[in-house]
């Protein structure tokens, strides 16, 4: 759309029924409007950003913590029950949990541009409506969860191995219904920039972890069990901690809100937005888990499984502070369109790019430095530290990559264009970067370098494609799609329905 079609769009609504849209063209309009970006503008920007993504960031590693503290209590139990803990909490991030967070993640578009827009009761119906649908998606993925040692059994998996994960994940059911609600009170508050207590409650729920994981594993000896159940109760600790805080917060006076039937009525419509939103996370999973599936496949897959076992690990710590820095500029982004104010939406895209290549290149710096010590950290096997250190470089740009399209991606986020997100992860990842891993390591014999050097090409593609998309955002067009999403959200039900059956006649 050109610009003059968005200003001529935007003067059909009346001032009283959009205000915060025609403030926004005005904006654009008068005197080169966000045009001339000076520094302190970018400055201040930056340091709104910082604020949000290091409570963000800390949040996410702290989360991150109780999975690792849980697989370490197994892994003094045997090498079986560490195999079957491994396996499980793969199998339950790409069969449960990533589908959940992919569905709450639709809350940074929902709530924040309702949050911008002024229309706080709308977050109360949002958060009610995408805790159902997690509880409702939990149901059938825990009945999977109940038989998945059986089906891990007849997929090739060591008969030992497989039962051993069928009894972890069955006791993590608990922790899969709770983990939705978790995520969704998360975003929640996040999209109104209350991102101190998620922090807290993480902060709190993984200090207390190590405790019950002791507790239920070695008092009670319930074993791997036990670490599975406490996970299960960290998140309990952690919902109920913002849950109480949401209910008792002033600053949640006017965002939270009891029952409300409108969560029941717009299931279909959030739907349209939750689907893509958690098509665009699971497919960035599963293709990280389908690389680990094809080192086993490696002329020496024992050696290159727990090389990239410790890469992944790295890559993944490494990628909370990604996390943290999407989510906070989704936040940003989302408020900005919301309150109809595109350029400072898109002065906040700008603002994350610089960001994201700072921490990116710190980050990797980081980890090319401590690449002759840090296979030690994981293993006193020679062959397996030195494998290590030639794979860091490796690591190290993909955490720099990592980061830029994890900001990218929160843009995107930000902008309710999910199913572009979506669109760009399924082409980066399954037609780019899984087809180039497989070639690097069977037909060049590159092996685990290999498939890490697919997965670099698939990021590349997947950067160069948001970077793309994000250069071209009509940033007044997508203030003026936030103002119906909200719009839409606030009319009554019946008048909703009637407008659906006109455009359908």
């Amino acid at each position: 759309m050109k610009p003059g079609s968005t200003a001529i769009a935007a003067a059909a609504f009346s001032s009283s029924d959009c205000p915060h849209v025609i403030a926004a063209t005005e904006t654009h309009g008068g005197a080169g409007g966000g045009e001339e970006e000076d520094k302190s503008s970018v400055l201040s920007e930056v340091k709104k950003q910082l604020r949000l993504a290091c409570p963000l960031v800390a949040g996410c590693l702290l989360q991150y913590v109780v999975q690792m503290v849980s697989v370490m209590f197994v892994g003094h139990l045997g090498k079986v029950e560490l195999a079957g803990a491994a396996v499980a909490t793969s199998f339950a991030g790409v069969t449960g949990f990533s589908l959940l967070t992919g569905i709450a993640c639709s809350l940074d578009t929902l709530c924040g541009q309702a949050f911008g827009a002024g229309q706080h009761h709308l977050l109360g119906v949002y958060k009610q409506r995408a805790m159902l649908v997690v509880t409702l998606v939990s149901v059938p993925v825990a009945a999977t969860w109940v038989c998945a040692g059986e089906l891990l059994a007849r997929c090739g998996q060591d008969p030992e191995v497989a039962a051993a994960a069928g009894r972890y994940i069955r006791c993590l059911i608990p922790a899969l219904f709770l983990f939705g609600p978790l995520q969704c009170h998360a975003r929640f508050l996040q999209t109104q920039n209350a991102v101190v207590p998620v922090m807290l409650s993480s902060g709190a729920a993984a200090a207390a972890h190590p405790a019950v994981c002791w507790l239920l594993v070695r008092r009670l000896g319930l074993g791997s069990r036990g670490a599975a159940l406490a996970e299960g109760a960290s998140y309990l600790a952690n919902l109920s901690f913002l849950a109480l805080y949401v209910r008792q917060s002033p600053a949640c006076k006017n965002t939270r809100a009891g029952f409300s039937p409108e969560a029941l009525r717009g299931i279909p419509g959030f739907l349209k937005l939750a689907v893509p939103s958690a098509a665009m996370v699971g497919i960035g999973w599963w293709a990280f888990e389908i690389l680990m599936l094809l080192s086993g496949l490696l002329p020496n897959p024992k050696l290159d499984a727990a090389v990239l076992s410790i890469c992944f690990n790295t890559n993944s710590l490494a990628f909370m502070v990604a996390t943290g820095l999407g989510a906070a500029v989704s936040t940003r982004v989302s408020n900005e369109l919301g309150a109809g104010r595109p350029q400072a939406a898109r002065l906040a895209t700008r603002a994350v790019k610089f960001l994201a290549l700072c921490i990116g290149v710190s980050e990797g710096l980081v980890v090319v430095l401590l690449r002759n010590i840090w296979g030690r950290a994981y293993s006193n096997d020679r062959e397996v530290t030195k494998y290590t250190t030639r794979m860091m470089p490796l690591v190290a740009a993909s955490i720099m990559l990592d980061c830029q399209q994890s900001s990218l991606s929160g843009v995107v986020r930000g902008c309710g264009e999910q199913k572009i997100g979506a669109s760009v992860n399924l082409a980066a990842y399954y037609l780019v970067g899984i087809p180039a891993a497989a070639i690097f390591a069977f037909i060049c014999h590159l092996e685990g370098m290999g498939l890490w050097l697919g997965l670099l090409c698939g990021l590349v593609v997947q950067i160069f494609l948001l970077l793309s998309i994000t250069l071209r955002i009509n940033w007044d067009k997508e203030a003026l799609k936030a103002n119906d999403r909200v719009s839409i959200s606030t009319l009554p039900f019946d008048m909703t329905s009637r407008d659906s059956i006109n455009q359908t006649n």
